[in-house]
């Protein structure tokens, strides 16, 4: 559903193989270099899980929703300065939770989780993709930045997950942040999760103000959705 009525360009071909080709690399790197080894099945099976979920968000927005892809892909104007603090921060702790968890649970084995725990954590891993992806199918305007998209015709989506909470998409988050060290079977990497998941809560209030003082018709739709993260709690 293009509000602009017509397919925005993206990103051209060998930009995107390029990227693609280095977030694999650093992704095997974050992950395997800290193990020291390759023999970490959890490993392997949340990079499929991840790489398949990237993939299939991308074969559907192009074909579904390319206005969506190009927001979320390309470098945004009018990003809030706070955000993007956080961004960086967030960065930093997301790319440290692997690596934590190599040197916890393959290296060192400092710790160790039973299996049925990260079976638990995939579960968690599966359900927050699922989330993720009835956010963006429903919200148009799911930007990975905090900004109004006056280009976009931003407006306030009230249907799908939206109608319960109003940051779904913080939710799955979290939720990966909680998920990710169950399944790769390290107790230390909660740290890092930890504060991942302490940034995203700051995030929902600065953003959900942000939204109140600047979207047209968001006041009216929080004083219907009463709660931002957590239904019946907050």
């Amino acid at each position: 559903m293009n509000t602009e009525g017509k397919k925005p360009p993206l990103l051209p071909r060998k930009a995107l193989v390029l990227r693609t080709v280095a977030g694999i690399g650093l992704l095997l790197f974050v992950f395997f270099v800290p193990a020291g080894s390759f023999r970490w099945p959890q490993a392997w099976v949340f990079l499929a899980l991840y790489v398949s979920g990237v993939a299939w968000f991308f074969i559907w927005t192009k074909k579904r929703d390319p206005g969506l892809l190009k927001e979320r892909m390309s470098a945004q104007k009018n990003v809030k300065a706070w955000d993007k603090k956080i961004l960086r921060v967030y960065s930093v702790f997301l790319a440290a939770l692997p690596i934590v968890a190599g040197l916890d649970a393959v290296r060192f084995r400092w710790s160790r989780l039973p299996f049925g725990l990260n079976v638990l954590g995939f579960a968690g891993l599966v359900l927050t993709n699922l989330l993720a992806f009835w956010a963006t199918k429903v919200n148009t305007f799911a930007s990975a930045v905090v900004r109004i998209q006056t280009d976009r015709g931003h407006r306030v989506c009230s249907t799908g997950p939206y109608a319960h909470v109003r940051h779904p998409m913080y939710i799955a988050a979290i939720l990966m942040a909680v998920s990710l060290p169950l399944a790769l079977g390290s107790r230390y990497s909660f740290i890092p999760a930890a504060v991942i998941a302490g940034l995203f809560i700051l995030r929902t209030v600065l953003e959900d103000n942000t939204l109140k003082e600047e979207l047209p018709g968001y006041k009216e739709y929080a004083k219907k959705v009463r709660f931002r993260l957590i239904p019946g709690l907050w």
